[in-house]
């Protein structure tokens, strides 16, 4: 039996119950500690192991995991022992880029979801790495991201890194904190990027409007800082598009998605953050994993990874600038 117990921010004021514990472990670091899915904080709720008690006082009439949640209220959880689920290995072809007896670089292909989660129990990028590896990789205390040391979203595609040991998970860890493990990404936009070369700097949180998305969040959100440079410029369509080379000087969900869309300039196909173009036609954003630099964890040497575009990037760039002159 686990328990832990936390005060609702205002970030979660009106969320469910059951929403509140999930986000709450996610967004303040306890999931690594106590891996709480919705589902699970909704079974502890039905098995009477959640109380609240109210910021006004008191506690509410009926505990279920559908209660609203206020700014203020306390929440105490008690988990019970559950099994410990394992990712399983699947023979999928992978187009690996690096590989060593400590890490692995695999070039993700777009719609591959990286590790399990509802809905998707197999055919992840885990699946495929544990077959390739022989199940020599990390655990790092969770048996369904073996391995995983950052992620890609389902329909970014590019460079993703693995460990294969605890060790090496250790160092790529702390290079992802201390920024030397080097992100560099492609898109392409819609619109004019205001300057040929820029930084973008909001904290990112989760939507207050949408529990489903990331945004912009200034009293809850975490320092988020992009770097961007325009390629080129294409006019298509009757409309400007813009190609880009963007850095990750952080790593927050949905990071590059969020900023771009923030100053008005949304990833052509990414139709959560209000880049679907009718005109384009592409169901899903525009957004590739391109280069990837770290320091070895054994060697200490520096490497870099390269890929090159996938034919759904190269495509949507022909659309824009095939027919059309540079601008």
């Amino acid at each position: 039996m686990k328990q832990f117990t936390f005060s609702v921010p205002e970030s979660l004021h009106g969320a469910r119950l059951d929403q509140a514990i999930a986000f709450y472990c996610q967004d303040c670091g306890q999931e690594a500690l106590l891996p709480v899915t919705r589902s699970k904080a909704a079974r502890a709720v039905e098995k009477g192991g959640v109380s609240v008690t109210l910021a006004s006082g008191g506690s509410p009439a009926a505990v279920n995991k559908s209660l609203c949640v206020s700014y203020g209220d306390t929440i105490t959880v008690q988990l019970a022992d559950e099994p410990l689920q394992r990712a399983f290995a699947e023979a999928i072809a992978l187009d690996i880029a690096y590989e060593d007896e400590d890490v692995i670089v695999v070039n993700k292909p777009r719609g591959m979801v990286v590790h399990a989660s509802n809905g998707h129990e197999s055919g992840t990028l885990v699946n495929a790495l544990l077959h390739q590896c022989g199940g020599g990789l990390s655990q790092a205390d969770d048996a369904i991201r073996p391995g995983i040391v950052h992620r890609l979203d389902k329909d970014t595609s590019g460079l993703i890194i693995a460990a294969k040991n605890d060790a090496a998970h250790l160092s790529l860890t702390k290079q992802l904190k201390t920024r030397e493990l080097g992100r560099v990404y492609n898109a392409v936009v819609r619109g004019r990027l205001p300057f040929s070369e820029g930084v973008l700097s909001y904290p990112i949180g989760r939507s207050e409007v949408n529990r489903q998305k990331q945004a912009v969040n200034y009293r809850s959100g975490k320092e988020a800082v992009t770097e961007y440079t325009v390629l080129a410029q294409y006019e298509a369509f009757g409309t400007v598009y813009s190609y880009a080379e963007l850095r990750l000087k952080t790593g927050r969900t949905h990071q590059i998605r969020v900023h771009l869309s923030h100053i008005g300039h949304p990833i052509v196909g990414d139709r959560l953050y209000g880049g679907f173009d009718a005109k384009i036609g592409e169901q899903a954003q525009v957004l590739h994993a391109r280069r990837l630099r770290f320091i070895h964890p054994k060697s200490g040497e520096t490497v870099s990874v390269e890929s090159g575009l996938p034919e759904y990037f190269t495509a949507v760039l022909a659309k824009i600038g095939g027919a059309d002159e540079q601008l």
